[in-house]
């Protein structure tokens, strides 16, 4: 039996592994000798052993560390040096253009790069020219760069980060699709659901709004506060479910919200959670305000919970979301808009029981995870048919 021809992914973190590409590197697993690179020694560790996969560590960080990350590249050349892997596939900012400078120097023929969200975008100055410059460097280092979104695709032609011949979205978008048979509203009974408000204290006819993610800036935070705030002031029966942790080190919340978070009766904090379905379950409406995503995991697990949902304009969230249909598109950062939308909800059962019930079978045409691994695997098997012809 030959050798499967060698497949390393990269991403900056071992949580990308963990929930942005959640079984997907077992799966590749089957067909090709996959290894996982990332920072945080032991959580990778762990994480490989949990999934079969190898594992190299590499440390990197999310900021701008010129020379930490000119060590990691050194580190990762010798690796692949030695490995001489068929495929390098990287994901994340700092493991973009860490993987692929290394990949390159290391003469790896198939150089991947998966954009999921640009924080670039989000940025001004010399911070924001310098950004500019590593994203452009990234995708010249690539033989192929994959957005996760149509939107994105058109960002980065727009923004003159890539030639349109390296650009490839798989499949509708996203970087994993979706589990659906694991995202099920059937999997929690009434009892439950009931049981579960009451171990956080909501109140069982109130009208719930989640949101799922880091409680961050950039993430419609201060907006979402905001406008629910003042809702709440005129509707008593709703409530906020705040679901992920907090980086006030990065991308700091307003001291005025953190406050209203902390103090307000109907705003209900829980940190990060590895299984968010129990918040889905007894949740109504998704409340994604964000300034910018990629192709947002988020948005698509509460579908597939029967949450319809609210999200900005923005690219990946106006993909999965259809107006009207399985929820309202809201511009960005407008926190008029957002108290508009979730009114709706609040004051309308029947506009938001037909957009709930429309809310699963829309990811389930779409986003199935299993489809967009086979539709991965299609790629990566064109690549090395084209690598022997060669």
């Amino acid at each position: 039996m030959k050798d499967k021809p060698k497949l390393i992914r990269i991403t900056t973190i071992p949580l990308s592994l963990e929930k942005l590409l959640e079984d997907q590197l077992t799966f590749m697993n089957q067909y090709f000798e996959v290894t996982a690179v990332s920072a945080e020694k032991e959580r990778l560790q762990k994480y490989g052993k949990a999934n079969g996969v190898k594992t190299f560590w590499v440390e990197m960080t999310r900021a701008i560390t010129p020379v930490q990350d000119l060590k990691a590249v050194w580190k990762l050349y010798r690796f692949l040096k030695s490995e001489k892997p068929l495929i390098v596939h990287t994901h994340t900012p700092k493991a973009g253009i860490v993987g692929m400078l290394a990949a390159k120097l290391a003469g790896v023929p198939h150089r991947l790069h998966t954009v999921a969200g640009m924080p670039l975008m989000e940025t001004t100055g010399n911070k924001r020219k310098v950004l500019n410059f590593v994203e452009k460097l990234t995708y010249s280092l690539a033989t192929k760069v994959y957005p996760n979104s149509r939107g994105l695709q058109e960002i980065i032609l727009s923004e003159g980060f890539g030639s349109e011949e390296k650009l490839k979205v798989l499949g509708k978008g996203s970087s994993n699709g979706i589990d659906t048979s694991y995202f099920n509203p059937e999997i929690f009974t009434a009892e439950e659901k009931l049981e579960f408000k009451d171990k956080i204290g909501i109140p069982h006819n109130d009208l719930v709004f989640v949101f799922v993610g880091r409680l961050v800036s950039e993430k419609g935070i201060n907006e979402l506060v905001q406008a629910f705030s003042k809702l709440q002031k005129e509707n008593s029966e709703i409530s906020l479910l705040l679901v992920g942790p907090y980086e006030q080190e990065l991308d700091p919340i307003s001291e005025e919200n953190l406050q209203l978070i902390e103090q307000h009766p109907k705003i209900f904090t829980t940190g990060y959670q590895v299984d968010v379905r129990p918040y889905f379950a007894i949740s109504d409406v998704l409340a994604f305000p964000s300034y910018r995503e990629g192709f947002p995991n988020v948005v698509m697990q509460a579908g597939a919970m029967n949450l319809p949902a609210i999200v900005s304009n923005i690219n990946g969230c106006n993909e999965i979301i259809v107006e009207g249909i399985n929820g309202v598109i809201i511009p960005v950062k407008d926190t008029s808009a957002l108290i508009t939308a979730m009114k709706l909800f609040v004051e309308n059962k029947n506009y938001t029981e037909r957009l709930s019930s429309n809310a699963r079978d829309e990811i389930c045409k779409y986003y199935e995870r299993k489809e967009f691994w086979q539709i991965l695997l299609k790629e990566y098997k064109s690549l090395e048919r084209e690598y022997i012809k060669s």
